[in-house]
């Protein structure tokens, strides 16, 4: 090895806990092992947001890496399984749909489930899509089983997510990295950059300790505390597509029957989530500013709430977008402290465990070579931007005018792929996936057609198919479906067998 020994990061100092904080020094420490220090800072003085009670799947592949017990983890974190989210009032008043996680139906020949579902539609007394949704169907009946694939058949089986409490979950992780991260209680009141070339060279806590390393991790929230404060990083505003920009939350007593799914209830001003734990209910009301007041987003959020309300709601501020750079210098910036997607599709958990990988990926040394941070920027930014085209979808594709903010969002400009991707599905409704995008063809598929975008036909191979092979193909997968579900205990029964946790209260 010789010289280039010498350039190997041994240092990395995470200033943050939380669940940026944690997830990232749980999965470094976990791929690193002993080649690397880690040392977080984090101070119990300030706070973590810890909204972020949804995700979506890829976080069972976090959980695997870490070979963390799944029944475990949500009993320590009174979770609760989801297989989707359900959206109320989004592209007219009455109307609802779900964004299913998971497969529907099964390709054919050389095309996909939809084409031939979308031939179905010719018969107004067809099935709707999520007839062909095993996660669909699962969320309908409020049953759930660890079931990957359903036997004897080619259908794949349930994807799912989690629903947790966020602070738990932060704690979780912290407990799990314990012994290969140094935590340090402190607050950074400085931070030293090197003259020659502008790297952070150490941080200063208010206890007088000066902490140095080689490469930094900032997960400090939306204040960036090294991203922004000490290196000047910039942001990208972008409210002009995403209007929303404050949320209150205050969580609420549980409630019968416990839901299998987020739902996302759209409010005159916003929308309003509701997360179903096992102790109680997460509540949110996402709302923009320029559209209705704060005491007046709180009282709506707390006159919607299911259950006993348990807290007072506080109100959280921000700014839906992203840093210039989320790699600057030595510094990576990982959760808040990278950029903000408002949690309609709870990908905030995501994006901080996508970050890490990546950064494992282009892992540097001390000198952090400029090809690896911009492939690292590069990469960083067409997650964002795809997953920012999604939400887009959500608040322009609406029949409603019903109020001020309503008729704003009919008129938010679209970017040009978002444009695209919908041209292609008006298109005979066709879906492409751009590269490795986070949200692949089912969930366009659901949204879109969830949203009022109607394709104008199907694709010409799906026509080739006699009617009666097709009307025989449709039954035979909802009959599965049907087995399947039928095969499931519920939701509710699910987790009290297997992953209750102690301190749960159940309401009457």
């Amino acid at each position: 090895m010789g010289e280039d020994s010498d350039t190997r990061v041994r240092d990395i100092v995470i200033v943050g806990g939380g669940t940026a904080g944690w997830m990232t020094a749980a999965l470094l420490s976990r791929a690193l092992g002993d080649q690397v220090h880690i040392r977080l800072i984090e101070s119990d003085e300030i706070g973590t947001v810890g909204v972020g009670e949804s995700t979506i799947p890829s976080i069972r592949l976090v959980n695997g890496f870490l070979g963390l017990d799944e029944d475990d983890l949500l009993r320590s974190v009174q979770g609760t399984i989801k297989l989707g989210i359900q959206f109320n009032d989004w592209h007219r008043i009455g109307q609802s749909y779900l964004h299913a996680f998971g497969d529907i139906g099964l390709p054919l020949g050389l095309l996909p489930f939809h084409p031939y579902w979308l031939r179905s539609q010719r018969d107004p007394a067809a099935p709707d899509l999520w007839a062909y949704s095993l996660n669909a169907r699962a969320i309908a009946a409020h049953r759930f089983a660890r079931m990957e694939r359903i036997d004897g058949t080619p259908l794949a089986g349930l994807r799912w997510a989690y629903h947790l409490d966020a602070g738990r979950y932060a704690r979780y992780l912290r407990q799990h990295a314990a012994q290969g991260v140094q935590r340090t209680e402190g607050k950074v009141i400085k931070v030293d950059l090197r003259a020659a070339d502008g790297f952070i060279e150490s941080v200063q806590l208010a206890s007088g300790e000066t902490i140095a390393g080689d490469l930094f991790v900032d997960c400090s929230g939306f204040r960036g505390l090294l991203i922004e404060d000490a290196l000047k990083t910039g942001y990208e505003d972008w409210r002009h597509w995403l209007p929303c920009d404050r949320a209150v939350v205050a969580p609420s007593s549980r409630v019968e029957p416990l839901r299998p799914f987020t739902q996302a209830n759209a409010r005159p001003a916003g929308w309003q989530w509701r997360i179903p734990l096992q102790h109680r209910s997460g509540n949110g009301h996402v709302y923009c500013s320029q559209f209705t007041g704060d005491d007046e987003a709180a009282a709506l959020l707390v006159e919607n709430i299911e259950g006993e309300l348990l807290e007072q709601p506080r109100l959280l501020r921000f700014t839906s977008g992203m840093r210039r750079q989320s790699w600057n210098r030595n510094c990576v910036a990982l959760g808040l402290a990278a950029g903000f997607m408002e949690p309609l599709e709870s990908t905030s958990i995501h994006l901080i465990q996508s970050g890490v990988q990546r950064l494992l990926s282009l892992f540097p040394d001390r000198h952090c070579d400029t090809a690896l941070v911009a492939e690292y920027n590069r990469q960083t930014r067409f997650e964002y931007e795809r997953i920012r085209d999604f939400l887009i979808l959500h608040y322009r594709a609406i029949e409603r005018r019903d109020t001020p903010f309503w008729q704003h969002c009919a008129h938010i400009a679209m970017p040009e792929p978002l444009e695209r991707k919908l041209a292609l599905f008006r298109s005979g409704g066709r879906i492409v996936r751009d590269g490795d995008e986070l949200f692949a063809e089912p969930a366009w598929l659901q949204v879109m057609l969830g949203q009022g975008i109607e394709p104008d036909g199907h694709h010409p191979l799906a026509g080739a198919l006699p009617q009666a092979q097709l009307d025989e193909f449709l039954s035979h997968i909802r009959t599965l479906l049907d087995r399947a579900v039928g095969s499931m205990p519920e939701h509710a029964q699910f987790i009290a067998r297997h992953c209750a946790a102690g301190d749960t209260v159940v309401a009457a």
